[in-house]
């Protein structure tokens, strides 16, 4: 999966506009705003997460794994006890 944000749109965006040239750009004022429209309606079609939500994914994995671990440290214990 990929990563894109807002920022990354607009300087893509941004890059897309300063690269054509001046006479296509006398056709349209807002040629930067059709590239960040196309780039997002296009970004939108893929499977890609927002940063966001990467990082609350990754907060909810840690979480999960430290509990898994405390899980795991108890079993021993209990077997320990058990077998003795």
């Amino acid at each position: 999966m990929a990563f894109f944000n807002s920022n990354s749109v607009d300087e893509l965006a941004r890059r897309l506009a300063a690269s054509v040239p001046e006479s296509v750009r006398s056709f349209g004022r807002d040629i930067e705003g059709n590239f960040k429209a196309v780039l997002q309606a296009r970004l939108s079609k893929l499977d890609l997460v927002s940063r966001q939500e990467f990082d609350v994914q990754s907060a909810i994995l840690r979480r999960t794994q430290a509990a898994l671990e405390t899980l795991e440290a108890r079993l021993k214990d209990l077997e320990a006890k058990v077998s003795a």
